[in-house]
């Protein structure tokens, strides 16, 4: 697993944007909830990305702030027999 942090974080993301891809993110609420998300981001600004989260099943604003990692989804290996 590859954790990004700062200015790669960004970067992922702005990336993942583009080319529309889910990520995971570990995320800390404002209440101090730590969660894993599987998150498609739909619009970036410096403070705020609006994604669509998987766990809640709906559109979501997280604070960039608060993403403590932000990791590309591991993709299964095919079964080759």
């Amino acid at each position: 697993m590859i954790q990004l942090r700062g200015m790669q974080m960004h970067r992922f993301l702005m990336k993942v944007l583009h080319e529309k891809q889910p990520v995971e993110i570990i995320y800390v609420s404002d209440k101090q909830n730590i969660t894993q998300r599987t998150i498609l981001v739909h619009e970036m600004n410096p403070n705020y990305i609006r994604a669509y989260c998987f766990l809640r099943k709906q559109n979501r604003l997280f604070k960039l702030d608060n993403i403590l990692s932000v990791f590309p989804i591991k993709q299964k290996e095919p079964y080759i027999s």
